[in-house]
């Protein structure tokens, strides 16, 4: 059996806005990590670093503009290989609408558990970044430990 985490919320943002959080670096950088480098265009390779914590390479698989961005983790340490993440956006009536899904989970166990939390800090992230222009990504001035 697999195992999802999901998370879904709404950002007072246009879908443009948030779509180019998700799929350039500087984005990235401003609500994820700011050691996030790479090619964030289709097929490209993001690399994610928190401090001196190698984190996950992802390929970009799909990317829809303003509607779907899509990843599949392809260099872990911590037992993403494989993993898929995607987000989507859908307009609301004033505010964009976020479904995340962080795919292929063998097991609910505590790293599963930490990573829900953790995905729900940096969505957060995202939304502040957006709504904003701040965001709390891991290493910039606004980051809580």
């Amino acid at each position: 059996m697999k195992y999802s985490i999901q998370h879904q919320f709404h950002i007072a943002a246009d879908k443009s806005k948030i779509y180019e959080a998700l799929t350039s670096v500087n984005g990235l950088r401003n609500w994820w990590t700011v050691l996030t480098d790479g090619d964030p265009n289709l097929n490209g390779e993001l690399q994610f670093n928190f401090g001196d914590y190698v984190g996950p390479k992802m390929k970009v698989t799909e990317l829809v503009p303003n509607e779907k961005v899509a990843w599949i983790c392809i260099d872990s340490k911590h037992g993403w290989l494989n993993h898929t993440f995607t987000f989507t956006l859908t307009e609301t009536e004033d505010k964009t609408a976020i479904t995340f899904v962080h795919d292929d989970w063998s097991e609910q166990g505590e790293f599963y558990a930490h990573c829900n939390f953790s995905w729900g800090r940096y969505l957060e992230s995202l939304r502040q970044y957006c709504q904003t222009g701040k965001g709390e990504s891991h290493g910039s001035a606004g980051y809580r430990k």
